[in-house]
């Protein structure tokens, strides 16, 4: 079940949720087939005017995407590839929908999560 939590300045987030949901969703589609597209579990969080900086100073041309898979994409023997495509699918998904100008500050980090430790509705995931 791919959750994403995707952090943009308020300015840049606001008024473009609902395209950038779809955009979002679409990038994950992409490269895991439609059969995730009801799975794709989306979190917007609008960073207020401020508290993104980078060198110590405010900017709003950071985004932070981290995006929650199953521990067993990175023992796939395709997942160089997958993890990769994963990475550049979200940054042009983000890019083509609030700016290309925050490409360079986008970060998306992908953590694993063993499917002994998910739980949906307080049930563990199959």
């Amino acid at each position: 079940m791919p959750h994403l939590t995707v952090h943009l300045a308020e300015n840049r987030l606001t008024g473009n949720e609902p395209v950038l949901v779809a955009a979002l969703t679409d990038a994950v589609v992409d490269v895991y087939g439609e059969w995730a597209r009801d799975l794709v579990s989306i979190r917007l969080a609008g960073v207020p005017a401020g508290r993104f900086a980078q060198g110590g100073k405010a900017v709003d041309t950071k985004a932070s995407v981290i995006l929650g898979v199953r521990a067993g994409v990175f023992d796939r023997p395709d997942a160089d590839r997958t993890t990769a495509r994963l990475g550049a699918a979200l940054t042009d998904a983000i890019t083509q929908v609030v700016g290309d100008d925050l490409r360079a500050g986008t970060m998306v980090e992908l953590v694993a999560s063993p499917p002994e430790r998910t739980f949906v509705g307080g049930v563990l995931a199959v």
